[in-house]
């Protein structure tokens, strides 16, 4: 059978076609036709060619098996999403050698000062709150959580991560100010009641 050209097919059937045949002729048309977007979005993340290369690879090696499992109704936006799941997991790895982070830790902090118990020395907040910071944000709301990890773990700006996420600049803002609250709120609540009577 004569070789089919591929460039007419819509993305929706390409991924209908793959899903159908597993023939990764299809994978490679959308490959030919999204690379330079997801490694954009990638490079937006890590600020890094070649770390946003070898993110790109690993995305559309992970879509040869997504694509198998998922019904995939518009691709474009679909994709997209995936990418940014896919570089928000892999920057989180990396997070906790960032500057920013240490500066997040030191900002939570900094709320236990009146309600730990006043024998409690700095290192064991400091202790503490590393502790209970990452399921902290885990507890935030996504748009918050995302602007945290953004600002803080991957040192982005505030212009960044509106480039980013689609927020406005004071939806960004206010995201990363009511996160760092709901933060303070989530470790005093797990650190509970300063003791009585000593």
């Amino acid at each position: 059978m004569a070789k089919e050209n591929l460039h007419q097919v819509t993305d929706e059937e390409l991924v209908h076609r793959y899903r159908n045949s597993h023939e990764t002729v299809y994978i490679g048309e959308l490959y030919q036709r999204y690379t330079h977007l997801v490694f954009g979005v990638c490079m937006k993340y890590f600020k890094n060619e070649a770390e946003a290369e070898d993110a790109t690879m690993q995305i559309f090696e992970k879509l040869i098996a997504e694509l198998k499992k998922h019904h995939v109704v518009a691709f474009k936006p679909w994709l997209h999403m995936v990418v940014k799941n896919f570089c928000m997991m892999e920057f989180r790895k990396q997070s906790s050698s960032t500057k920013k982070h240490t500066q997040l830790v030191n900002d939570t902090k900094s709320v236990m000062e009146n309600e730990v118990v006043d024998h409690l020395q700095l290192a064991e907040e400091k202790e503490y709150v590393l502790q209970h910071l990452q399921e902290g944000i885990d507890e935030l709301k996504e748009e918050q959580r995302i602007c945290i990890e953004l600002f803080y773990m991957k040192d982005c700006s505030y212009n960044e991560i509106a480039n980013i996420t689609g927020y406005s600049i004071n939806e960004v803002k206010s995201y990363i100010q009511n996160g760092k609250r709901n933060l303070k709120n989530y470790i005093t609540a797990k650190n509970g009641q300063p003791t009585k009577g000593e």
